[in-house]
C-alpha cells in the first residue's frame, strides 16, 4: 500500500496542471452541448413492452438541462457532484424525420468471468467478475486497451463466444436469465464484407429478404427505416464498390451501411464490436452521432472501443473499463473523470479523457518510459507520464471496488434482475427456399456487374477453343484422322475443365460474404451452396454454347443440328459439375493457395485415369480404375464426344472393306494407350 501511495502521489506531482473533474466539464462552445433554452424531445417507448410499473423517468430542468434517470437508477455518488448524469445529446435539426421508435431491452451481467481453453486446461481468464448493465435508450461503451477482453464480453453478453470458451456467471435481458432469440438482437462484427456491386439500397433490401420473413413487398419500409436510422440517404442509390469510372463510399459509410443491415431486423439490443474501427476523427464523430440518435428511438446500444477524441467521449452515457479483464470502472461518463481523480490520477486540463485513462491503464506504456528516461539527460523530461501502470491499474481497482459507484452499480443490477420483464421472442426466419431463391438472384446480379466472375472466363474459353480449334484444324474425315481428333476432343475438355480455376477467386470472395451472413445466422452452407451453383448455371451456359461452337466448326465435326447440340449439352454438364467442384474445395479450404493446389492436383488425377494415356479396362484396378477413372466427370464427357461423332459412321479399308465408326474409334483409342 505505500507502494501505491507513493505512486499515486508521484502522478499527482507530474500532473501539477490537471484540474478537478467539475472543472472538467467540456465548455459550451463543444458542438454537443445544447443551447440556451433549447429542449430535447424526451426519449418515447411507444413500441416498448409494457412493465408493472414505469421504470423510465425523464426530467427536463429549466435552462436546458436534462438528465435521464431509467429505471430508477440510483445516483452516482460522484457524479453529484457535477450535477449531471450524462452529456445531452445534439439537438434534431428542424424538420427531420423522426426515426421509428424501437422497444428496448435491459441487459445486466453479474460476476462475469470468462476463459479460454489453452493448451491443457481452460486456465486463461479473460474476463474476471466484471459486472455492468445496459438500459434502453443508452449507449454503453466498454472500453479498453488491446487484449484487455472487450470483445470477448461484448461476445458473451450477446451468447456469440466460441466453443473454447467457458463463462461463469449471469446475464439477464429483461431480468430474465436467458438467451437472446434470433431477431431479438444485432451483431456487428469489427471487420464486416460488403458486395460492392450492389447499392446500398439493393444490399439491404437483399439482406432483408435473407432474414425476414413475409412477402417481399413488406421488406420495403424496414430497409428504408434502416437507411434513415444510419442517415445513407444520400448514399443509397450508389454501388458500394464503385466501378471503373466511380468511387466506392467512403470507410465511415461502409461502417454505416454494415451497422443498418442488422437494423433491418428492428433489434431490442444492437452490439457492435469498434464501431470506429480504422475511421478518421470526422468519420468517427459522424458515426456516433448517428449511433446517439438511434439510442435515442429506444435501441439499447453495447459497443466497444479503444480510444476516441473528446467530442466522441462527451456522447457516451456509460463506460465500462476494462484493463487484462479486471473491471477498473463501470457507471456514467462523467464519474469517471471522477473516479480517476479519487484514485490520484487526475485527467490533466488539454488531455483527452479516454487518452488519458488509456495512458493509465495500458502497460504498453511502460515500454516508452523506459525509452524517455535514455533522452532525459541530453534532451530534459519528454513526458511527465513516469508512473508504473501495473501500479496505477492496481490502485484504480482497489479504489472501484471500496468506491459507492460500485455499490450503486449493484444495486442497479439488483434492481433490474428482482423481477422478470416481458421475454424477447424470436421474429423468425425467412424459409430455405425463399433463401435460395434470394441468394440466386443476388448472386447472378452481382455476376452479371462484376467482369472478373464469368466475363473475363468467357473471353479465356473463347481464345482457349479458339487457339485449340485452329491447332486441329484440317483434319479432314478420313481413318486416319480419328487419333488426332481423339486427342483435340481430350485436350479441350481437359484444359477447359483446369481454366475453371481461374474463378476461384471469385468464389473466395463470395464466401467470405456468405461466412458473415451465417455468423449472424442469415443464410446456411447448404443454401449458399445451392444458391451459388444455380446462379453460374445461365453463366456456364453462354461459356459453353460459345466455346463449342468455336472448337466445333474449327476441327470440322458432323455437321448436325442434333449432333451440334449434344456436344454443347456435354460440355455444358462437364463444366457445370466442374463449377460446383471448384465450389466444394473453395468452401472447404478458404484459401486461394490451397484451393488452387488442390483443384490442380484433382485434375492431373482425372485427366490420367479418364482413357485417353491408357484405357480404363488396362489402368490398376486398386486405386486407378477403381474408384479414379469411375470419379472423373472427364472420362464421360469425352467418351460421350466421340461417340457423339463416330457412331453411325463408316470407314472404307482398302477397295472392299469398311469398318463402323465405333470400331474405328475403339481400335484408334486401343492403340494410343499402347504407345
Amino acid at each position: 500500500m505505500e507502494e501505491i501511495h507513493s505512486q499515486s502521489d508521484h502522478y499527482r506531482s507530474s500532473s501539477s496542471s490537471a484540474s478537478s473533474p467539475a472543472s472538467r466539464v467540456p465548455s459550451s462552445n463543444f458542438f454537443y452541448l445544447r443551447k440556451p433554452g433549447a429542449h430535447r424531445q424526451p426519449i418515447s417507448f411507444e413500441d416498448s413492452p409494457d412493465w408493472d410499473d414505469t421504470d423510465i423517468e425523464v426530467k427536463v430542468e429549466e435552462g436546458g438541462g436534462d438528465s435521464i434517470n431509467a429505471a430508477t437508477t440510483p445516483a452516482s455518488p460522484s457524479l453529484s457532484k457535477i450535477n449531471s448524469g450524462s452529456l445531452p445529446s445534439p439537438p434534431l435539426p428542424e424538420g427531420a424525420i423522426v426515426a421509428r421508435k424501437i422497444a428496448g431491452a435491459s441487459v445486466a451481467w453479474k460476476d462475469l468471468t470468462i476463459t479460454i481453453k489453452g493448451k491443457r486446461k481452460y486456465s486463461d481468464k479473460v474476463v474476471k467478475s466484471s459486472n455492468g448493465y445496459a438500459l434502453p435508450g443508452t449507449m454503453t461503451v466498454i472500453m479498453g486497451p488491446a487484449k484487455s477482453g472487450k470483445s470477448t464480453l461484448l461476445r458473451a453478453l450477446s451468447g456469440r463466444l466460441p466453443d473454447s470458451a467457458r463463462i461463469y456467471g449471469e446475464v439477464h435481458i429483461n431480468g430474465v436469465k436467458a438467451h437472446m432469440p434470433y431477431g431479438s438482437y444485432g451483431f456487428v462484427e469489427r471487420e464486416t464484407t460488403l458486395i460492392g456491386s450492389l447499392t446500398v439500397r439493393e444490399f439491404l433490401y437483399y439482406s432483408a429478404l435473407l432474414q425476414l420473413p413475409g412477402f417481399f413487398f413488406q421488406k420495403r419500409s424496414v430497409v428504408e427505416d434502416a437507411i434513415l436510422a444510419m442517415s445513407l440517404g444520400d448514399y443509397a442509390n450508389k454501388l458500394i464498390g464503385g466501378h471503373c469510372y466511380m468511387k466506392g463510399l467512403p470507410r465511415g459509410e461502409r461502417r454505416r451501411v454494415s451497422i443498418a443491415r442488422e437494423l433491418v431486423m428492428r433489434p431490442h439490443v444492437l452490439f457492435i464490436d469498434e464501431p470506429l474501427y480504422h475511421l478518421d476523427s470526422v468519420s468517427a464523430l459522424l458515426m456516433m452521432v448517428t449511433l446517439k440518435k438511434l439510442a435515442s428511438t429506444g435501441c439499447t446500444l453495447i459497443f466497444t472501443i479503444y480510444q476516441s477524441s473528446t467530442e466522441v467521449f462527451g456522447l457516451f452515457d456509460r463506460i465500462c473499463l476494462l484493463s487484462n479483464g479486471n473491471t477498473l470502472f463501470f457507471g456514467e461518463t462523467l464519474a469517471c473523470l471522477q473516479h480517476f481523480s479519487n484514485a490520484g490520477f487526475p485527467c490533466p486540463i488539454m488531455q483527452s479523457p479516454s487518452d488519458h485513462f488509456l495512458r493509465a491503464i495500458n502497460t504498453d506504456f511502460d515500454r516508452i518510459i523506459a525509452m524517455c528516461k535514455n533522452w532525459q539527460d541530453d534532451h530534459g523530461e519528454l513526458s511527465s507520464v513516469t508512473m508504473d501502470t501495473a501500479v496505477a491499474i492496481r490502485t484504480l481497482e482497489a479504489t472501484y471496488k471500496s468506491s459507492a459507484d460500485a455499490a450503486a452499480v449493484d444495486t442497479m443490477i439488483l434492481k433490474l434482475t428482482e423481477k422478470e420483464g416481458p421475454s424477447l421472442k424470436s421474429k423468425g426466419k425467412a424459409g430455405s427456399a425463399t433463401r435460395v431463391a434470394v441468394l440466386t438472384w443476388r448472386s447472378l446480379l452481382i455476376m452479371s456487374r462484376e467482369w472478373k466472375y464469368y466475363w473475363l472466363r468467357l473471353i479465356l474459353y473463347m481464345l482457349l477453343a479458339l487457339c485449340i480449334g485452329t491447332v486441329f484444324s484440317g483434319l479432314g474425315h478420313s481413318l486416319s484422322s480419328v487419333v488426332t481428333r481423339v486427342a483435340a476432343v481430350f485436350v479441350f475438355v481437359s484444359f477447359s475443365s483446369i481454366l475453371s480455376i481461374a474463378g476461384v477467386p471469385a468464389q473466395l470472395k463470395e464466401i467470405k460474404i456468405y461466412a458473415c451472413e451465417q455468423s449472424n445466422w442469415h443464410s446456411g452452407t447448404l443454401v449458399f451452396l445451392l444458391g451459388q451453383l444455380l446462379s453460374s448455371i445461365p453463366f456456364v451456359f453462354l461459356i459453353s454454347i460459345s466455346s463449342s461452337l468455336v472448337f466445333y466448326f474449327l476441327i470440322g465435326l458432323r455437321d448436325q443440328f442434333s449432333l451440334l447440340m449434344y456436344f454443347v449439352l456435354n460440355f455444358f454438364a462437364c463444366l457445370l459439375v466442374n463449377e460446383g467442384l471448384v465450389l466444394f474445395i473453395a468452401s472447404i479450404c478458404q484459401d486461394i493457395f490451397w484451393s488452387i493446389l488442390i483443384l490442380l492436383n484433382i485434375h492431373v488425377v482425372m485427366m490420367l485415369s479418364a482413357g485417353y494415356f491408357r484405357i480404363r479396362s488396362a489402368l490398376p484396378k486398386p486405386v486407378w480404375m477403381y474408384p479414379v477413372s469411375y470419379i472423373a466427370f472427364h472420362t464421360y464427357s469425352v467418351q460421350g464426344l466421340l461417340e457423339n461423332e463416330y457412331i453411325g459412321t463408316s470407314f472404307a479399308v482398302g477397295q472392299v472393306r469398311t469398318i463402323s465408326g465405333y470400331q474405328a474409334l475403339t481400335k484408334r483409342v486401343r492403340y494410343i494407350s499402347r504407345q
